[in-house]
């Protein structure tokens, strides 16, 4: 299933891309605001011509719902998972879905490596406007924190609670 946004309100529209063929143009109308938008299903393309995709890791993050915004929850990848709230063209790539403005469109970053069989997540603050709060307490310019599971990170007035899967979670 793949999910696309309304250009004009931001809604959120799911469908079947595999039911296309690759190079075919398919109009939507929003649900919401009815304004119609057109969208190219990409061509496949030939093996090794791009970019690797990264992979998902057993961790994620769980949004606390709060005025600004509903729970969510943000899967991790492997590689730098940049966390900010959403808006058209973020660079984030973990975004949220919030109106809270002390949230900056980069606010931190959370970098997932594997070491042997471990996994290891590394939080930093992404120079934001209001800073990043690991477990009580304020990161430091180029600072980093190991994260370990059930930590809690506060972005402006958003709280996140880090989660790593278990081996049997992970089946």
């Amino acid at each position: 299933m793949k999910r696309i946004r309304c250009p004009k309100c931001d809604n959120a529209i799911t469908f079947d891309e595999t039911q296309y063929e690759p190079g075919r143009t398919l109009v939507f109308e929003c649900s919401d605001c009815h304004k119609q938008f057109k969208i190219r299903i990409p061509e496949r393309s030939v093996q090794g011509e791009e970019e690797e995709a990264s992979l998902p890791t057993p961790g994620s993050l769980v949004v606390i719902e709060n005025a600004f915004h509903f729970k969510q929850i943000i899967p991790l990848v492997e590689g730098e998972n940049v966390i900010g709230r959403f808006v058209k063209g973020t660079k984030a790539n973990a975004a949220i879905k919030t109106v809270d403005p002390s949230v900056d469109n980069t606010h931190c970053i959370i970098t997932a490596r594997k070491k042997g069989d471990e996994w290891q997540f590394l939080l930093r603050d992404a120079r934001s406007t209001t800073g990043t709060v690991y477990m009580d307490r304020f990161l430091r310019p180029k600072e980093q924190a190991l994260l370990g599971d059930s930590d809690i990170i506060t972005i402006g007035a958003t709280t996140m609670i880090f989660r790593l899967q278990s081996a049997e979670e992970q089946e």
